[in-house]
């Protein structure tokens, strides 16, 4: 089985890597693997991940990752956090995004929150899926919000302990305060039965669940202004950052976004090279002259590409990530601002990777042979869960990309 040039570059500790590091869960996660591979179908049909692989997640400390350690957690960086989360979704891409999307918004909380607030969410394991379209209501009443509404695709619902849901604000008269993030209990919400099995295409086993809240009470503490993708760092940086004093809390989120989905799709794409691996030594050519297929010309150079297209992938991801992380730290250094067209165009460089990752599982796909492709196989489901990606508003390469240009000619950051 192929490893990615960063795990064969790496060199084999003396000793096993130590809880809580980055080595220690790359290990927990690769040997996930068969477990997860084994329980795919069960996993689409739940539309989330088992409670068995949710707690060996849970007591491994995968959900710590980005709590800062102030608050007990792990602190370790955005660039090991993507790591990881390839390879989970290597496992099972659908699984890799539940747990990204509602592992990863612990970041949020750390970058914008008040201390009040992360000293109570950092108390447990923070498990918090988001959704930043606004949607619902909430009206202003004494120290907090009345919240009411209804947001989908709330990704990682199934094991959350929190939801973290964007809606426009009002005063009790009606007049318009603008957008604020809260951050609701899970107590305050339901997670409506509207995904996984075959009610959707791919990544069904995402629990990209649509919430419900219905006049919760959230206090002060627990909403901000949502501001996210475009606030100015200044002299001082976020609370986060004030807090912590580590620049990854700095909260610019659109790269950070997009990595977060594109790691799934990295994560596929080794999926489906292993599948095709395997096909390569079993299997042979798919027409004449009828051979092994390692003997045969065409099926090294699709495997190549394919191999070199996902290493190139991986290593435009993590490059951009080890990029913004910089970018901070240069703001920490010399006050230059990180700004958030620096941001968005880290995004430009994130999409080509999904790119590249989808092409290769397109590849993979189309020349494994048609027997790969049936129902239930390995390679047809995961040529589905990067069919469901490429409907997301992420993968409008066009749009993104035109978003891009626009805001670096004065235009509003749109996306």
């Amino acid at each position: 089985m192929t490893t990615s040039l960063y795990a064969a570059a790496a060199s084999a500790p003396a000793h096993p890597a130590a809880e809580g590091t980055v080595d220690h869960l790359l290990g927990v996660a690769t040997r996930l693997r068969p477990a997860l591979r084994a329980a795919q179908a069960e996993h689409e049909a739940l539309g989330g991940y088992s409670e068995v692989i949710h707690k060996q997640l849970l007591d491994a400390g995968f959900y710590r990752m980005l709590q800062p350690e102030r608050h007990g957690g792990l602190e370790l960086s955005l660039e090991d956090f993507l790591r990881v989360g390839i390879e989970i979704s290597r496992g099972d891409p659908g699984v890799g995004w539940s747990f990204i999307l509602g592992a990863g918004h612990a970041w949020h909380v750390a970058s914008f929150f008040p201390e009040q607030a992360q000293a109570e969410l950092f108390a447990g394991d923070l498990i918090a899926p988001g959704r930043t379209i606004p949607r619902g209501r909430a009206v202003r009443a004494g120290h907090g919000y009345r919240l009411s509404g209804t947001w989908d695709y709330c990704s990682g619902s199934m094991w959350s302990t929190h939801a973290m849901l964007v809606a426009p604000t009002f005063t009790d008269q009606g007049e318009a305060l603008g957008l604020r993030a809260f951050i609701v209990p899970r107590g305050e919400y339901e997670i409506l039965d509207d995904w996984g099995g075959d009610r959707i295409l791919g990544m069904r086993a995402s629990s990209s669940n649509s919430i419900r809240v219905d006049d919760a009470m959230v206090p002060e503490h627990l909403s901000v202004v949502y501001d996210f993708k475009d606030h100015v760092l200044g002299a001082h940086g976020t609370i986060g950052y004030q807090q912590h004093r580590n620049p990854i809390y700095l909260g610019r989120t659109i790269a950070f976004f997009n990595c977060e989905l594109v790691a799934t799709q990295i994560g596929a794409a080794w999926a489906a090279l292993d599948v095709f691996d395997e096909l390569m030594t079993e299997r042979p050519t798919s027409f004449p002259p009828f051979m092994p297929r390692t003997d045969s010309a065409e099926y090294h150079r699709w495997y190549g590409k394919m191999l070199a297209q996902i290493d190139a992938a991986e290593t435009l991801l993590l490059g951009a990530m080890r990029q913004y992380t910089e970018l901070g730290r240069r703001w920490e250094r010399t006050g230059q601002e990180f700004t958030p067209e620096d941001d968005a165009r880290l995004r430009g460089v994130i999409l080509q990777a999904a790119q590249l990752a989808n092409e290769a599982v397109d590849l993979a796909f189309s020349t494994a042979g048609s027997s790969a492709a049936r129902l239930g196989s390995p390679m047809e489901k995961y040529y589905r869960d990067v069919a469901m990606f490429k409907t997301h508003i992420a993968a409008k390469w066009d749009v993104t990309y035109g978003a891009l240009s626009r805001y670096h000619f004065g235009q509003p950051l749109t996306f």
